[in-house]
């Protein structure tokens, strides 16, 4: 459930709340028992036995009684303080509202607050243990106030660390309303946190003991072998433990943003980490999320760019900038108008009008673009498409040719009823973007687009309603030009010299 939740996947608040409630417990109680069995090691090796050689065992005897009293006072007392710190903020997930400003410091701020608690009973003990002790024996007391402070150091830590894993869920339903806030221990302090457990602690304890030992106190002295063995020993297992807690406190919210970096590169957008760190950590989960965010407001612009223009001009533009003016390319034209459309508009309803067009232009573009062209723009109820431009393209004479009867034998079978002129023709033309720095389109002019729409024109009065420039079919291959026939020499409007149109055979 955890490595669900760590992918993203949101729990109901009062999942939340229970597994919170319950993890605390396991945290405090786990980290007194864990101290405790410090205090237990440290003080069974390191108890003078010049002591126990003297007739002192009672005061071992009444150590281990005191610890018991203690032990039974402290515990429930410290979870009930640690419980009760954190009952609201049990009511506010189980709740789903938004936090207040005092519960999103309350979980930022919770694994303080419970090592705060566990260091003031901690203190309490080593008080009360080194006046007792120091009452029989001044070596004896502060031989024991340092293992009990050892062991209070140790319980601290592991509260803390333990705590921060537990709130894990609850921070990142706080940071989630909210800026990332720096409240928590960094990186770098955490690596202190664990080496201050690991190493620090330990070897004070023994260059404390050999200090004492070359100050003369014969007991220390006698019993450093043991010290060192003790000290040693904890160092290893309570270490360990410490520095496992502290390595994935800081290695899941990086292996958060690395997995879904991964999802990233396999094309999903609509990934999303957690935040739940309130450290440098967690300022680099909601970077993450923010990049994507990003990345999918460009990947939206840019697939409604290409919607617009095309996605051959979005990926030219892209690739090369824009810049007004054009070039010369050799393109293959087709123009198609439906025929008709003026009274369609009169004797249906608007929605009734858009639908077909709509319909009517799907056809177009799906038959355009499976034969490699570009439909260029959309002119109420007429399209051009082009072959060639923006980028070259190999046999753009047949590629034209075939959209077209493509077209008019799919337009037949899909829109029944309705009819379209289609006109193709092909030779030199100016593409590129034309307009004003702040508008412009890319789009292409010149005699072959002006020919194509006047073939257009005239192919609404043949059967099929194709027509092509006799120019175009000759640059086709032999496979396509067997295809089309000569239907007539005619002069087009605005052109002075007739010209040769051919039909689908």
């Amino acid at each position: 459930m955890l490595t669900g939740w760590l992918q993203g996947t949101w729990q109901e608040g009062r999942w939340v709340a229970r597994r919170l409630h319950a993890g605390l417990l396991v945290a405090m109680v786990g980290a007194n028992v864990l101290g405790a069995g410090v205090v237990f090691v440290l003080g069974v090796l390191l108890a003078p036995r010049s002591e126990l050689e003297h007739g002192a065992a009672a005061t071992l005897a009444l150590n281990g009684a005191l610890a018991l009293a203690y032990l039974a006072f402290a515990l429930p007392a410290g979870v009930f303080l640690g419980t009760r710190r954190f009952r609201g903020l049990r009511a506010w997930l189980a709740s789903e509202e938004p936090p207040s400003e005092e519960q999103q410091l309350l979980v930022l701020r919770g694994p303080f607050r419970l090592a705060r608690i566990m260091g003031g009973l901690w203190a309490t003990a080593v008080l009360v243990f080194g006046a007792v002790n120091f009452a029989a024996s001044p070596a004896a007391g502060i031989t024991i106030a340092v293992v009990v402070a050892f062991g209070g150091i140790t319980t601290c830590a592991v509260a803390f660390l333990l705590a921060e894993r537990v709130l894990r869920e609850a921070a990142a339903r706080v940071l989630e309303a909210g800026a990332v806030r720096r409240v928590g221990l960094g990186v770098g302090a955490r690596a202190v946190l664990a080496w201050a457990l690991v190493t620090g602690v330990p070897v004070l304890g023994i260059i404390g003991l050999g200090v004492a030992s070359l100050a003369g106190v014969e007991e220390i002295a006698r019993d450093l072998d043991l010290a060192a063995i003790a000290l040693g020993g904890i160092a290893l297992v309570v270490g360990l433990l410490g520095t496992l807690v502290a390595a994935r406190t800081t290695a899941d919210p990086v292996m958060s943003v690395r997995n879904a970096l991964g999802r990233v590169q396999q094309g999903d957008l609509d990934v999303r980490v957690p935040v739940y760190d309130g450290t440098e950590l967690g300022q680099l989960q909601a970077g993450f999320n923010r990049m994507v965010a990003e990345l999918r407001e460009r990947e939206r612009l840019r697939d409604l760019f290409g919607r617009h223009v095309g996605e051959d001009v979005a990926q030219a533009a892209l690739e090369r900038g824009v810049d007004l003016g054009g070039e010369a390319r050799e393109v293959a034209v087709l123009f198609v108008d439906l025929v008709g459309s003026t009274a369609l508009a009169a004797r249906r309803a608007p929605a009734e009008v858009v639908d077909v067009l709509n319909r009517f232009f799907a056809v177009v573009v799906d038959s355009v673009e499976s034969c490699g062209g570009w439909v260029n723009k959309f002119e109420g109820d007429a399209a051009l498409a082009v072959f060639g431009a923006p980028a070259p393209l190999e046999a753009s004479a047949d590629r034209a040719l075939s959209a077209a009867r493509e077209l008019a034998g799919r337009l037949a079978e899909e829109l029944p009823g309705f009819a379209a002129g289609i006109g193709v023709s092909g030779g030199t033309a100016v593409a590129g973007n034309i307009g004003a720095a702040h508008r412009f389109e890319y789009t292409v002019i010149g005699d072959p687009v002006n020919e194509a729409a006047r073939l257009t024109e005239l192919a609404k009065d043949l059967e099929p309603r194709v027509a092509a420039s006799a120019s175009l079919v000759e640059q086709a291959g032999p496979e396509e030009r067997e295809r089309w026939r000569v239907q007539d020499e005619v002069t087009l409007r605005g052109r002075g010299e007739p010209t040769c149109v051919m039909v689908p055979a």
